[in-house]
């Protein structure tokens, strides 16, 4: 269990040297996973691992997925971008994707966040109301 704890610290530590300007540099990261493997520390895949576990959520982070039931006008994609990245920050990578489930309206998830306005969702909690 010491172990763990010790490698979570030195992930988070190597993880913070890792940043330039505000973001993760892939360089940067490229040469602490070589120093890391090399060295001879037996706490090594444990370090990997956690520092893995962080890059992915970083990741997550700063990526946005848009579905939507039909394709959106350019108008409304660079005008939901816009909004996104007003509240999230610049940096971020958004995909819109076409989801015909949804019957008509949007989602939106932002790492963990997730904005459901789809006529899928409504109709779903009016279910649940009715139970």
């Amino acid at each position: 269990m010491k172990r763990i704890r010790q490698a979570k610290r030195d992930a988070k530590e190597l993880f913070r040297l890792c940043f330039v300007s505000g973001s993760l540099d892939e360089g940067r990261m490229r040469q602490v996973v070589e120093r890391v493997c090399e060295s001879k520390n037996r706490n090594r895949l444990n370090v990997l691992a956690q520092l893995r576990r962080l890059v992915e959520l970083d990741r997550a982070r700063h990526t946005a997925t848009v579905e939507s039931a039909t394709p959106l006008p350019l108008a409304m994609q660079a005008s939901v971008q816009a909004e996104i990245s007003r509240v999230y920050g610049p940096g971020l990578t958004i995909s819109f994707i076409d989801s015909p489930a949804l019957i008509g309206g949007m989602r939106i998830k932002v790492g963990s966040d997730v904005y459901d306005g789809s006529v899928q969702a409504r109709l779903a909690a009016l279910e649940a109301s009715f139970q």
